[in-house]
């Protein structure tokens, strides 16, 4: 516990203070920016910058030109840091027990500037590990320029306090009837799908990729014939190469791209799904050659209901009839089954597409019906939808139909 002092003792709602050292270090530790507040020539400061707890010391990244920094070189820098994470937004039935739910450290001291060269690349290469571990072994380390222009406060966590508010509205009894809508928004800091900087073709790092169920992992898959690899925006060159044909894109739910940066903005689009746990996305990649050829993914993915549905398949024309698409499948198939546990896989195709119905019905599944006016096409007409689906108990036939196609060839598994 950190100890009470007159400045972290609250004079009103003190039921809401807390000195406990676990719960204030768990806040500072999850929270990437603080602010910091000090004076300089009789004016108050505030500003926002980062910071990264290493046991009981906050450290505080800036500017050697920068005001705060400058006044530490001198016997140190008085200080008051707030570092606060908004939980939620409460709306009460009155207007005055409208609140926030929040977590709020507070910490008071004398900064003092970090001056050791060892001490402060360790505190510089704890902050980029902050923003992602494993981030530091995987980026350029600081030059003795840039070390001498950033400068690290140090802010000893001897008085500190931690403030929450959590939990329901609370408002006064005799607005209870009211019928003014109450309650909690919760409000939580999640990250984005990752934008690449332009020109950067190395694959997304695993540090940087959400924390998936295995339902939504696009985990790498192998054959013989074509090997299914997380797709990435780094493929759009090679990609766009394989299926720039008005054939393949002829029944898909986008038009055939101009060039590849239209492609581009198709996978990133695939890229947002996948964040949002809408789909699981490949890249399809021929073994013999090395060449990406074409793209597929899972769709629907329910994982309470135990199901899944293929789709978004394309794969440039030239690998028609190879057995490359069965092998895809049977990978697919094979992974939602014997891995996932799946009762049931699923898939959609236009009603004007008879070659997909041909391949569907000979890798075993069964067509249950048709879904008018399903989804819009490209040019806007709206196209009735075949569903197919295969179901656990079919599953073990259809393994043995689909391995017997590869063995035999091409003109068997196409």
């Amino acid at each position: 516990m950190y100890p009470q002092t007159t400045r972290t003792t609250a004079s009103r709602s003190r039921d809401r203070m807390s000195y406990d050292r676990s719960a204030t270090h768990a806040v500072l530790d999850e929270a990437y920016h603080c602010a910091l507040g000090f004076t300089v020539d009789g004016e108050p400061r505030i500003l926002p910058t980062l910071h990264v707890r290493i046991d009981d010391t906050l450290y505080l990244h800036g500017s050697t030109g920068s005001r705060p920094l400058l006044a530490a070189r001198a016997g140190g820098l008085p200080v008051c840091v707030a570092v606060t994470l908004l939980d939620g937004l409460v709306y009460g039935r009155s207007q005055f027990h409208h609140s926030a739910n929040y977590r709020s450290v507070v910490a008071h001291g004398t900064a003092h500037l970090v001056t050791d060269p060892d001490k402060k690349a360790a505190v510089l290469t704890a902050l980029v590990e902050k923003a992602a571990t494993g981030r530091a072994a995987d980026s350029r380390p600081p030059n003795r320029r840039e070390l001498a222009e950033t400068a690290v406060l140090a802010l000893p966590l001897t008085e500190v306090s931690l403030r929450t508010r959590t939990g329901a509205v609370r408002d006064d009894p005799a607005d209870l009837d009211l019928t003014h809508w109450a309650g909690v928004l919760p409000l939580r800091l999640t990250p984005g799908p990752p934008e690449p900087d332009p020109g950067v073709s190395t694959p997304l790092p695993a540090y940087l990729r959400p924390q998936r169920s295995p339902w939504h992992e696009p985990v790498t898959l192998g054959g013989a014939h074509v090997l299914l690899e997380p797709l990435d925006e780094a493929h759009t060159d090679e990609l766009y190469a394989a299926t720039a044909d008005a054939e393949v894109w002829q029944h898909l739910s986008r038009p055939l791209p101009d060039g590849p940066e239209q492609l581009r903005e198709v996978i990133v689009a695939a890229l947002a799904e996948q964040h949002r746990q809408e789909r699981v996305v490949w890249a399809q990649r021929c073994v013999s050659t090395g060449a990406v050829i074409g793209t597929t993914s899972y769709y629907e993915v329910d994982p309470e209901h135990r199901s899944v549905a293929i789709g978004h398949t394309m794969l440039g024309r030239p690998w028609w009839r190879t057995g490359i698409n069965t092998e895809a499948k049977l990978l697919l198939l094979t992974r939602a089954f014997d891995e996932l546990d799946t009762v049931r896989v699923v898939w959609h195709t236009d009603l004007r597409d008879e070659r997909s119905q041909r391949s569907l019905e000979r890798l075993g599944a069964r067509r249950e019906g048709l879904l008018r006016m399903h989804r819009q096409r490209p040019d806007g007409s709206w196209r009735d939808t075949v569903q197919f689906s295969m179901t656990v108990d079919e599953w073990p036939n259809a393994q043995v139909r689909l391995r017997e196609m590869l063995r035999v060839g091409p003109a068997a598994a196409r």
